[in-house]
């Protein structure tokens, strides 16, 4: 089954047997105060820079949340969709509790968006499956309703619903991306086994491609970005097919990309080859600026 998702030049497809899809999560003011003040003065000079950091370290595609409770997300959301798309061509998730802000995003967007996200409480499988499926976007769903369960059966039964209910808006189970909900290890260190466990049972019963908040296992532990590695590559072992990341850290894509080769997913090693080839172009070029390869 495979996730097709378009910009208005450039076509993602997640699945399995495909590359890793990495989608980079730098755009969103959480934790970010200097961020969260430009964009309650209406300032989006900072999103160029965090899509060139991002586009340069290999992002497939980029999520855009511009959500903070002192700013205008609807106006925010159209404006931010446009000037990203006037700045790279990679498709976007487009991130937003708000059901008005996911509705500017999809009516600005050019391409087919994933939207982040839905879960399934009644409620919100209501206000946010019509604006997928108007707009012909794909969906991630997170499988909790009034509750966030730990149990992999009962996150499993909830992301059967959110299939279901796509399904009535003729929404595709392809075009539903599950979340098997990444949770914090260091709250709770079986919240990393309960997560491959739903990974499996969404993989194996339902067939549909997964993808993770990856930064969230690491959340309030030291040496976090050798955690996300880790973690990613595991569950890579286990069927994911993509996820929210830090794309700007090396380490963490390098250990995707590695992964990708490893389990198949990487034809001849091409895109591991070329990243490396491109990496020592890069040095070279630096070091060749610096006068260092004089001396």
């Amino acid at each position: 089954m495979e996730t097709v998702l378009r910009s208005g030049s450039r076509t993602v497809v997640i699945g399995t047997g495909r590359p890793f899809c990495v989608i980079g999560e730098r755009i969103n003011p959480t934790g970010r105060k200097a961020f969260q003040a430009q964009l309650q003065a209406g300032d989006l000079t900072q999103i160029d820079r965090d899509v060139a950091d991002q586009v340069a370290a290999g992002s497939d595609m980029l999520d855009i949340n511009v959500g903070d409770p002192l700013a205008d997300e609807v106006e925010l959301m159209s404006r931010t969709i446009q000037r990203v798309q006037a700045l790279t061509d990679v498709p976007l998730c487009i991130d937003s509790s708000v059901p008005q802000a996911l509705a500017a995003g999809l009516a600005a967007y050019s391409g087919k968006a994933l939207v982040n996200s839905v879960t399934g409480e009644d409620s919100r499988l209501e206000a946010v499956l019509p604006l997928v499926a108007r707009h012909g976007a794909a969906v991630i769903g997170l499988p909790y309703d009034s509750e966030i369960t730990m149990d992999p059966e009962r996150r499993l039964s909830v992301a059967r619903k959110i299939v279901s209910a796509a399904g009535d808006y003729a929404i595709v189970p392809a075009d539903v991306v599950i979340d098997p909900l990444a949770m914090p290890a260091g709250a709770d260190t079986q919240a990393v086994p309960y997560f491959l466990a739903t990974l499996g049972l969404v993989r194996d019963r339902l067939g549909v491609n997964t993808t993770c908040g990856a930064s969230n296992f690491s959340f309030g532990l030291p040496g976090r970005q050798a955690l996300n590695a880790a973690v990613l590559t595991i569950a890579q072992g286990h069927g994911l097919t993509s996820a929210i990341m830090e794309a700007r850290v090396p380490e963490v894509v390098d250990a995707v990309r590695a992964a990708d080769l490893l389990l198949g997913c990487d034809e001849w090693g091409a895109n591991w080859i070329a990243r490396y080839r491109a990496r020592q172009q890069l040095m070279a070029s630096a070091a060749e600026g610096s006068g260092l390869d004089r001396m």
